[in-house]
């Protein structure tokens, strides 16, 4: 039987794909996170150092904050939420696998749907800093001729951000499953000697590599699209 859910709904056998239950999962998983910690915040003392989980989430805090006010300017802090939201999940989905559970980014309709949420940020930033008029004027420039090279590159953008993701991560599922079955074939005694070093690359490394790659060029479309970034507080 395929993995996933199947139920019948009107008649109809509908099927879910484990991806989609995998990635349900995270966010669920991630949501309790988030309640948690702003528990704890809520209880915390201000003028202690924070500890335990807290330290760890006020690091990951910083760390995008800075990350994003590199990238898209000091007054584009108000991304960081959205970032640090996007990173926090791929990264879960991309080392869902180390669990033994089928990636949520390994399907490309995950990987789309993150793509097309950016490339949706992307055209309302833009049009919310710079106007209806100036944003459709981007596109005939430097010359009007160049109308149709500037539309397709716009089109190519969700489709070259959901197709790396998902070529990365399918091909690391579809390398560990060959790499078990030839090591397998010769002897099972090898396997859990042999397995965690390729998985250390093909999870765990190329993971967080697709993760830092995803979110950078979320940010630099973003803040192309917007323009020069500007002294004043909040996002622009």
């Amino acid at each position: 039987m395929a993995p996933g859910i199947t139920f019948t709904l009107l008649g109809r056998e509908i099927y879910i794909h484990d991806s989609v239950v995998n990635s349900w999962v995270i966010v669920i998983l991630l949501s309790i996170l988030a309640i948690i910690v702003n528990k704890k915040i809520k209880k915390a003392n201000i003028e202690e150092k924070p500890t335990g989980l807290l330290n760890v989430m006020e690091i990951f805090v910083e760390t995008i904050e800075s990350l994003v006010k590199s990238t898209m300017g000091p007054s584009r802090i108000g991304f960081a939420p959205f970032i640090g939201t996007l990173v926090l999940y791929l990264v879960c989905a991309n080392l869902f696998g180390l669990l033994g559970f089928t990636p949520p980014t390994s399907d490309y309709n995950v990987t789309l749907a993150l793509a097309l949420i950016t490339t949706f940020s992307i055209h309302f930033f833009g049009i919310k800093t710079n106007g209806i008029m100036s944003y459709l004027k981007g596109y005939f420039e430097p010359i009007p001729l160049l109308f149709p090279i500037n539309l397709l590159g716009e089109i190519a953008t969700p489709i070259s951000l959901s197709f790396r993701l998902f070529g990365n991560i399918l091909s690391g599922v579809i390398i560990m499953s060959l790499v078990y079955s030839a090591l397998n074939s010769l002897s099972m005694f090898i396997t859990p000697f042999v397995a965690p070093i390729l998985h250390a690359y093909f999870d765990l490394f190329s993971g967080l590599i697709q993760t830092f790659i995803f979110a950078m060029l979320t940010m630099v479309f973003i803040a192309n699209k917007m323009g020069d970034d500007v002294p004043s507080g909040g996002v622009k």
